[in-house]
């Protein structure tokens, strides 16, 4: 499974590249902001996203918007991965277009799953791996 990591905080990219890529399965492509993530979205057709609500030059919310406003890119699921728990940004997210949401501080022994788990809710893969 091919992941786009969209974080603009090395450390969590870091941490969180290596939980997705741990046994060797998964390929993490990583960006540090939306317009780099848009741009990688369109060139490595990833099978998911996992996408910061905050980021410097377009945020998450309207990266989410673009892609799925994109032919090239509307049908990859969109996970957001944030700090923020508050309600409207979570209906903020879904109704563009999000297919869940992962909240930060996440627990590394728990991330891969609950990435195959939303993508399961959401009807794209088995949950598990």
């Amino acid at each position: 499974m091919k992941v786009l990591l969209a974080e603009d905080e090395e450390d969590i990219r870091r941490l969180a590249t290596l939980c997705l890529a741990r046994g060797g399965q998964w390929q993490v492509v990583q960006a540090s902001d939306g317009e780099e993530c848009l741009a990688l979205a369109r060139r490595e057709r990833p099978d998911v996203i996992l996408l910061d609500a905050m980021m410097p030059k377009l945020d998450g919310f309207q990266t989410c918007q673009r892609l799925k406003a994109s032919a090239a890119t509307k049908d990859i699921p969109v996970i957001f991965l944030t700090a923020s728990v508050q309600e409207w940004e979570t209906k903020r997210g879904l109704a563009l277009g999000a297919i869940g949401y992962l909240y930060k501080p996440f627990d590394p022994l728990q991330l891969r799953q609950q990435v195959l788990d939303l993508l399961a809710q959401a009807g794209r893969v088995a949950s598990s791996g």
